[in-house]
């Protein structure tokens, strides 16, 4: 490789993700268009009656259950489920997704490789925009509220026997996966896609062995249950990596790649690390999104486009495609690459509801979930390069067992005021108790609280019209995937 290969670059920052790239308008509507417009595929209720009352049924027995807050680290309730359905999950290959952010974007685009392939494909992701089916896809798109009910109630019978034989319940989350896993095999799929819940080892999606395992950006979050630092927080992680699998590795920090790297040791697992195997050669931004080459296991990717805004969505795309290419042998089997059409196809039809995520004009409102200070920190980031706002306002709603502080500190920068609310959720912040940390990050004179989330977004509208129509005001809604569920319900989208 020769001293002036951009590659070069990625490798002397192989843990730096803001690379000083030069920011230009590239015309990508040709290649936008050859995938079609993102579809942002999160289902609304069911418009029948009745099959809206049997999806609340089945939702109010799901709540009974503990929820993805409370767990009892052990994978003996959903491996005794497994075994009472007669091991569903073993019925195809899989991608086990683990890490701190990134995961659900990066299995979206994964699925859409896969299925411009034309694999079958089965998606398990956590947690929903708005509808709890929103969690199994099929095919690249939700169950419907009919299967998941049947799903359910075919289950039902061994989740009662599992429930009676263990010492506790079920929970909320475990009862979610035996459902995809058992969707799945009844399709059936030729590949599942599988996001972690929480850490790794001890998560409920643990019971398959990822043919391929994929570890993306790890930093600190649920600090309480899985560490205190990337590396401690990294063991967790590891469990996810199975006998002679391969291992696609983000970039990470170097105590948590140390801890990656040891593991796959141990189990002869294949390591592909971003930034040496494979990585993001140049990026532009584009009209929607940005343009991209790729260097994957099997040689260069040029001009992919890819409508999801951030240097952070880039990252992920190259973790996906070196990903697929794994699964499929790239670099092992087989030298050559993957067909360059069906790539740039796959990649440009992505969508990733509640990233970055534009649901209004005049004023321009932007959702995105960031609900820790790494995905704050990358989010800002992407919103400084995506959008020309001369006046950002920003609506936030966050959980009370996050790092809020951390999380408004990091869109201080780039937030003229900022309105405080809270979601529906048991877990959320009370708005005032939130408000008071802002006031420490922000000043008084720069926030504003508005309990309910209707409000806030009015009062956040507002604001970023104040200088008039035309003077580039808007809003970013964020700080929890409940409080960007809400928001894009309130806003007429789902």
């Amino acid at each position: 490789m020769s001293d002036s290969d951009p590659f070069d670059e990625i490798i002397a920052n192989e843990t730096d993700r803001d690379p000083d790239l030069a920011v230009i308008e590239a015309g990508s509507r040709t290649l936008r268009t050859q995938g079609g417009p993102p579809e942002a595929d999160v289902p609304a209720r069911p418009e029948d009656p009745e099959v809206d009352k049997a999806l609340r049924a089945v939702e109010a027995e799901l709540a009974t259950r503990w929820g993805e807050t409370k767990l009892e680290p052990s994978v003996s309730r959903i491996a005794a489920l497994m075994d009472l359905l007669g091991e569903p999950q073993r019925s195809y290959p899989s991608i086990h997704i683990t890490g701190t952010n990134g995961k659900t974007s990066t299995a979206r685009m994964i699925e859409a490789l896969l299925g411009a392939f034309e694999l079958r494909t089965g998606r398990y992701t956590s947690p929903h925009v708005q509808s709890v089916t929103e969690r199994i896809s099929l095919d690249g798109a939700p169950i419907s509220a009919e299967r998941f009910i049947e799903t359910y109630e075919d289950i039902k019978p061994y989740i009662g026997m599992v429930d009676a034989q263990q010492q506790y319940r079920l929970s909320f989350f475990e009862v979610l996966t035996g459902m995809a896993y058992a969707a799945f095999a009844d399709a059936p799929v030729d590949v599942a896609v599988v996001e972690v819940g929480m850490g790794g080892s001890w998560d409920a999606t643990n019971v398959i062995d990822g043919d391929v395992a994929v570890v993306t950006p790890i930093d600190l979050d649920h600090t309480d249950r899985l560490g205190e630092t990337p590396g401690e927080i990294a063991v967790e992680k590891a469990g996810i990596i199975k006998q002679d699998a391969t291992v696609i590795l983000a970039q990470q920090p170097v105590d948590a790649a140390q801890v990656l790297l040891k593991k796959a040791v141990e189990v002869d697992a294949t390591v592909a690390r971003e930034g040496l195997e494979f990585g993001v050669v140049s990026r532009q931004v584009a009209v929607g999104g940005q343009l991209l080459t790729l260097r994957g296991l099997g040689g260069e990717y040029e001009e992919v486009y890819l409508p999801l805004h951030g240097p952070y969505q880039a990252h992920n795309a190259a973790v996906a495609l070196a990903a697929v290419e794994a699964f499929f042998g790239v670099g092992a089997q087989r030298p050559d690459g993957l067909d360059i059409d069906t790539v740039r196809k796959a990649f440009a039809a992505v969508s990733s509801p509640g990233r970055l995520e534009v649901v209004r004009r005049s004023p321009t409102v932007v959702l995105d979930a960031a609900h820790n200070p790494a995905g704050a920190r990358a989010t800002a980031e992407a919103v400084g390069e995506a959008f020309d706002f001369s006046r950002l306002i920003g609506v936030v709603g966050a959980s009370g067992d996050k790092n809020v502080r951390g999380l408004l500190e990091a869109f201080e920068p780039i937030f003229a005021e900022v309105v405080i609310t809270q979601n529906s959720s048991h877990r959320a912040m009370d708005a005032d108790e939130l408000a008071a940390i802002a006031v420490e990050v922000f000043g008084e004179e720069r926030v504003q609280v508005e309990p309910r989330l209707p409000d806030a977004l009015e009062e956040a509208i507002t604001l970023a019209e104040e200088d008039g129509e035309f003077a580039g005001g808007g809003v970013l809604v964020t700080g929890s995937v409940i409080t960007v569920g809400e928001a894009r319900l309130l806003l007429g989208r789902g």
